[in-house]
């Protein structure tokens, strides 16, 4: 049983390819972050070493030790995966051990699957290594590359992968899978559905670990002191983000987009449709926030966030990106 929830055309595809027997040898899974890609490689390996009679079964032998992450046929490369925590590319000996692993016979399944986390992460050596492999793949070898920028993977990798894109579930079903899936209470499902934007698995690490509420909850207070604050405290907070963002992409990647999420509750509130805010728990401060700006000042400010995050994703100088996000923050239009 496919363990994934929504995305039903996805799973769908992958199962009549399957069953068919005229699956890819590359797939790449592209969406937003949390939205359900990892599960859905991790489903696609367990239905190819499967031994039940409809795969993936989730019960048999291959589909509990692909599910534990102790198969000896499935690998997952990201950028941690070597036990590094501050890589911001895949390396070409990653790929190279997994190039080589690839040759080999499947060990105890009967196929080999490499996941490899965030191929958008991977350096233009590593890239170049991995194609030389898909274009002439192995036999009982399947590559499923996860990404959430597929436009900073080579074109010529792009052409030797099987597209499948996953989008961001709607609100009603993220809901449901809250409550039925995961026990959490309406309220809490109502809530979380709403901050998650359709991401369910982000829902789901918050539902089972508040820290994130509480981070959440401490960078929203750090946006709203930001707006107030002079340009050494700004830029002092833009150094501060360019240093993490050398050790971690995704928290200042997580970071922006909850911004984008603030500015745009802002910007509903402004058109009217403050039903349908995100950041309800913050409902008051938006309120009074919204007073403060005009619907030009805050698509401006998602506009300029939207584009600090198309500049980082070019590699552009992290620090000069954030220094000039922060000088384009609107000024408040109290008293006009």
């Amino acid at each position: 049983m496919w363990q994934l929830v929504g995305h039903e055309r996805a799973v769908g595809l992958l199962d009549r390819s399957l069953r068919a027997g005229n699956h890819s040898h590359a797939y790449l899974f592209c969406g937003p972050p949390h939205v359900g890609k990892m599960t859905l490689a991790i489903n696609l390996a367990q239905a190819l070493n499967c031994d039940g009679e409809e795969k993936p079964c989730g019960e048999c032998h291959h589909c509990q030790r692909i599910s534990a992450g102790k198969h000896a046929d499935v690998q997952v490369v990201g950028l941690s995966s070597d036990g590094s925590s501050h890589r911001t590319e895949i390396g070409i000996d990653q790929i190279k051990n997994i190039c080589r692993s690839s040759h080999l016979p499947p060990y105890e399944g009967r196929h080999r699957v490499f996941i490899i986390d965030g191929a958008e992460h991977l350096s233009a050596e590593a890239a170049n290594s991995l194609l030389k492999t898909l274009e002439e793949p192995p036999p009982k070898v399947m590559f499923v590359l996860l990404a959430t920028n597929e436009r900073l993977l080579l074109p010529t990798i792009l052409s030797r992968c099987q597209r499948v894109e996953l989008c961001p579930l709607p609100l009603s079903t993220t809901e449901e899978a809250l409550v039925h899936r995961f026990r959490a209470s309406p309220e809490e499902a109502r809530f979380l559905a709403r901050l998650s934007a359709g991401r369910l698995g982000w829902a789901v690490s918050a539902l089972n670990d508040k820290r994130l509420l509480m981070e959440r909850t401490e960078r929203l207070t750090t946006l709203m002191r930001l707006i107030d604050a002079d340009r050494d405290e700004r830029f002092g907070y833009a150094a501060q983000l360019a240093n993490e963002f050398s050790r971690s992409r995704d928290s200042v990647w997580e970071l922006l987009t909850l911004w984008i999420g603030w500015w745009r509750d802002l910007l509903l509130i402004n058109g009217g449709s403050g039903a349908l805010i995100a950041n309800a728990d913050h409902e008051a401060a938006l309120l009074r926030e919204a007073q403060d700006y005009s619907i030009a000042q805050v698509k401006g400010f998602i506009h300029s966030l939207q584009e600090a995050k198309r500049q980082l994703e070019q590699n552009a100088s992290p620090r000069l990106v954030l220094e000039v996000l922060m000088l384009n923050i609107p000024k408040r239009r109290k008293g006009d």
